[in-house]
């Protein structure tokens, strides 16, 4: 599958092979030289991609919080893992799904606005869509694990929030360039290097 990732991603290698089969996350090893000329074993987690959406209604930012079984309530944007249901597995079908069973909300506009990967020794990666031009909104499809409400805020109120809150650290990298509202519904489309994973 063709994806779009950093340009500085770091990857598993060809070479290492797979010792450990999860649910979300796979381990692999494979033999690393070193600069005194020895070998060592290396060690990294690969990790199901995860597709999330700001998206914009009636100038309001949708914002969820959750509460799951092993967690505390948090709020969030709506997103979730990439499945192998999602049509071709893109991270453009997961996001639309997520946004549609947490918010039951549909957009018409969608635009990949940044990836990240979470950390060097994980080759996963965070895929971040701007939903806009809303269309309507259906019933939410309650996920048995959480319990969802959605709320429409500001985008000062966002922004405070994510600049503040320790949780929402994983979208920051956004929040820290984009200053309002206007500049997020104009910011360029994402540009990556493509690779085949």
């Amino acid at each position: 599958m063709k994806k779009v990732i950093p340009k500085n991603a770091i990857l598993i290698p060809d070479n290492a092979t797979r010792v450990f089969t999860g649910i979300i996350f796979d381990v692999y090893q494979w033999p690393q030289k070193m600069f005194d000329g020895s070998t060592q074993t290396f060690e990294m987690l690969k990790r199901v991609d995860t597709a999330s959406a700001i998206a914009i209604k009636d100038d309001k930012i949708v914002v969820v919080e959750v509460d799951q079984p092993n967690s505390y309530r948090q709020l969030a944007f709506p997103g979730g893992r990439i499945e192998k249901t999602d049509k071709d597995a893109s991270t453009l079908a997961a996001a639309q799904r997520e946004v549609l069973e947490e918010t039951g909300m549909r957009f018409k506009k969608w635009r990949l606005i940044h990836v990240q990967q979470g950390t060097q020794k994980v080759e996963g990666f965070f895929y971040w869509y701007l939903a806009t031009d809303f269309i309507d909104r259906v019933e939410p499809e309650d996920d048995p694990g959480e319990r969802i409400k959605v709320k429409l805020d500001s985008y000062a109120e966002v922004r405070v929030e994510v600049l503040t809150n320790p949780d929402l650290a994983y979208v920051r990298s956004i929040f820290n360039r984009i200053h309002s509202l206007q500049e997020l519904k104009v910011i360029a489309e994402y540009i990556g290097q493509e690779v085949d994973r």
